[in-house]
């Protein structure tokens, strides 16, 4: 995979609003500011809406799973697009149930840890931009893959997806990191998609059409 960069970021402090939405946000209220002194009052009116709109993409809830126990829960807000059990996981070619999520500028895009575990790998990928809910977007748009082991040395990969308008994936792990169930790990601007690779033990509880919630919606349970 070509590493022409990482998505790799420090995580910043954890706030109702996403701090990574502050620019957008900031440009579009000082454009709504200097519509409204030189008395273009619809411009304002327009960057007003633009700047509520970015600030309400970046919205940043608290969230808890709906069940306990050993369970795996959606990383990502949106619509399940495929659930795939034959499928390989793409970075260490084991038998895996896929899990495909849609995320469009409506939902929530902070990304949660699907279970408790250790980055074991994380590899970025530079890519297209095709619309994320197109299949090829899985292997050929830009990507952050991490490889995650839990405590019970299962492996998971999970892969943040940019789409046609998302251009920016941030990731707040780097190999070694540990993370809880539920908890944030990074985000991905503006409509995109996430890939999560399960153990083909897993029992699924979600199907295609379904919408989950990051953080709360159980995906799928270990018996």
């Amino acid at each position: 995979m070509e590493c022409a960069r990482t998505a790799y970021r420090p995580m910043p402090r954890q706030l109702p609003v996403a701090v990574e939405g502050f620019p957008f946000i900031a440009v579009a209220l000082v454009a709504a500011l200097a519509a409204w002194l030189m008395a273009a009052t619809a411009l304002a009116v327009v960057m007003l809406g633009i700047a509520c709109f970015v600030t309400f993409f970046f919205r940043n809830p608290q969230r808890s799973p709906e069940e306990s126990g050993d369970v795996v829960i959606s990383p990502a807000d949106g619509r399940v697009l495929a659930v795939d059990r034959g499928a390989s996981s793409p970075h260490e070619g084991r038998p895996v149930t896929k899990v495909s999520i849609f995320m469009s500028v409506l939902d929530v895009h902070v990304n949660r840890f699907p279970v408790a575990a250790r980055v074991v790998d994380s590899i970025y990928r530079a890519g297209d931009f095709f619309v994320a809910s197109l299949d090829k977007a899985s292997e050929r748009n830009e990507a952050n893959a991490l490889v995650l082991e839990d405590a019970r040395g299962r492996r998971f990969e999970l892969v943040q997806i940019a789409g046609l308008v998302a251009r920016r994936i941030v990731c707040y792990l780097k190999p070694g990191d540990s993370c809880g169930l539920g908890e944030r790990f990074g985000l991905i601007r503006f409509g995109s998609r996430l890939d999560l690779y399960l153990p083909p033990e897993a029992s699924i509880a979600v199907s295609p059409g379904q919408r989950v919630r990051a953080g709360q919606t159980v995906v799928g349970r270990f018996e």
